[in-house]
């Protein structure tokens, strides 16, 4: 191919040298897997608050480098077995086929004798007539749940939208929605293709301390978890019914809740702790209008010390998300260099994205930047190493003019956009980017990811199931020198600078497309005195 290919990259002044001092720094063994409210957290902030004041940052809130997100640290003890008793008693064992835990801060949760439910996806969609609740009355009973959306398979998009991933087939929307019903608790099945991951990651997630925000905004059920598919076969089977038949009845709009023979009765013993993370925030202020804010995010954190496998217990978070974090660093050292600019540049590092997004969401419900002068938000999180590439996948594909500027400069450098070609697992909205669509603001999450530049397709897909199989979200997610491949790296952290450049200076505004649900919430938001902060402003399609 000819060197125009490659221009954004051989002329980069992104320093190679830098980005790889920044990744293995966060990524290594002293930083604990930099899990908030742990040592991790203190060396990780003090590692970014360090290098954004030798590149020449400016502090992002006031005077500080920090905004403060309180949280509460939930340490779950469930029962090592989970009984249904009923004409058969079925015993789960922890771990292996089911777990769970609670977001409510209480020293025991339990729940008493609670009935068991089929219910479908567990969705209430009143725009479409769909309704996995009708006609029952969940106060003290326990859901149990489909994951992703009914049309996963049929690929049917008169009602959903095919095999693209809706926010209803999220677990995050489940666990809210059982909890406006009333339901005591809810487990939701689990299929690796549906999810998007395997058991072990689901396993993974479920041990340990977990994170939520100080204030939910709603109230949780008592307790909330997965249930292998194994598993749920049994049940099923047991109750005299088949688990494929009844995925097959509930993927209709007249599905009814199907009560099981099965009665639980469990508790959760918690140790309960409140204490404040941080996002990290720093800028580069505009020259002519300060006041218009373009935002790179990406979160710190990973998930400290948890299972042993293999014998390490080190989740250090390489790709995920120390390239993204040094990935900010070396952008905004290139652009101190190369700047100043019109429009202000910020650059947020957010925590706790591992436990649910939460960093964001806490920006999004107090963001330092009003949402009406913020102009678009770049989201990095775990950043291609396997070399360059020539496509430029982007999630989420025909939601916003974002598209437009990332496609300019992906030609470039000889790549072609490519809409997301694994919308089933609902990558949208699984970073950070999401929450600021939610208010408003138009988001680009985009990397190379299904065609090497050198090795094709093939070797592409067959690296991306490695990292998903073996590596996502494992203690074996770590560094090394001889293995990460920085050409494709720098190819997109390259288009990401050129991207916010442009609009930098150019006084554009890139809105979100007609057919997309967040246009309404930019329109509003963009009239006098019609700022909007709140994070439930967006409801799902």
């Amino acid at each position: 191919m000819a060197c125009k290919e490659n221009k954004g990259t051989s002329d980069s002044t992104i320093s190679e040298e830098s980005f790889r001092r920044y990744i293995s720094s966060l990524s290594s063994d002293e930083f604990q897997g930099r899990k908030p409210f742990t040592i991790g957290e203190t060396k990780t902030l003090a590692f970014l608050e360090t290098e954004v004041k030798n590149i020449g940052l400016k502090p992002g809130n006031g005077s500080s480098y920090f905004q403060d997100v309180p949280m509460v640290e939930i340490t779950g003890h469930p029962a090592e077995r989970l009984i249904l008793e009923g004409p058969n008693k079925i015993s789960l064992h922890l771990g292996d086929q089911y777990v769970a835990y609670t977001q409510r801060p209480a020293e025991k949760v339990s729940i008493d004798t609670s009935e068991v439910v089929f219910c479908g996806f567990g969705i209430v969609a009143p725009e479409i007539g769909w309704n996995d609740y009708k006609d029952i009355d969940m106060k003290g009973k326990t859901a149990l749940v489909l994951v992703n959306d009914p049309d996963f398979e049929t690929q049917d998009s008169t009602l959903f939208k095919g095999k693209t991933m809706t926010y209803y087939g999220r677990w995050t929307y489940k666990y809210e929605e059982a909890a406006r019903q009333g339901a005591a608790a809810i487990w939701i099945i689990h299929q690796t293709e549906m999810a998007g991951y395997p058991w072990g990651v689901v396993k993974g997630a479920g041990s340990g301390a977990k994170l939520n925000l100080e204030s939910l905004g709603y109230t949780p059920c008592q307790m909330q978890g997965w249930i292998s598919y194994e598993a749920a076969t049994d049940i099923f089977k047991t109750a005299g019914l088949d688990i494929e038949r009844a995925t097959a009845a509930a993927r209709r709009k007249e599905f009814k809740p199907i009560p099981l023979p099965f009665k639980i009765t469990t508790s959760i013993d918690n140790q309960i702790r409140k204490d404040v993370s941080k996002n990290v925030i720093a800028m580069l202020p505009g020259t002519e209008k300060p006041d218009e804010v373009i935002i790179f995010s990406a979160h710190w954190d990973h998930f400290g010390i948890g299972a042993v496998v293999n014998g390490d217990s080190i989740y250090n978070g390489a790709n995920d998300n120390a390239s993204g974090s040094a990935g900010i660093l070396a952008i905004a050292e290139a652009l101190q260099k190369t700047g100043p600019f019109k429009r202000s540049i910020a650059f947020l590092w957010v925590t706790a994205e591992e436990q649910g997004l939460l960093g964001s969401a806490y920006y999004a419900a107090h963001p330092i930047f009003p949402p009406a002068k913020t102009i678009a938000n770049i989201n990095i999180d775990d950043m291609n190493s396997i070399g360059e590439m020539n496509d430029l996948s982007v999630i989420g594909y025909g939601q916003s003019e974002m598209e437009t500027y990332a496609e300019k400069w992906a030609k470039e450098q000889g790549r072609y956009i490519l809409p997301d070609q694994e919308p089933e697992k609902g990558y949208f909205f699984r970073s950070d980017h999401f929450n600021f669509a939610k208010i408003g603001i138009p988001a680009l999450y985009a990397k190379g990811t299904f065609d090497h530049r050198l090795k094709g397709k093939i070797y592409a897909k067959e690296k991306s199931d490695e990292y998903r199989d073996k590596h996502y979200h494992q203690p074996s997610d770590e560094y090394s020198a001889s293995t990460f491949e920085f050409s494709g790296i720098l190819q997109d952290a390259n288009l990401y600078m050129n991207v916010v450049k442009e609009l930098a200076d150019n006084g554009e505004w890139p809105q979100w497309k007609s057919n997309s649900e967040f246009k309404p919430i930019r329109d509003a938001t963009m009239k006098p005195g019609s700022v909007k902060t709140s994070t439930d402003t967006v409801q799902p399609k």
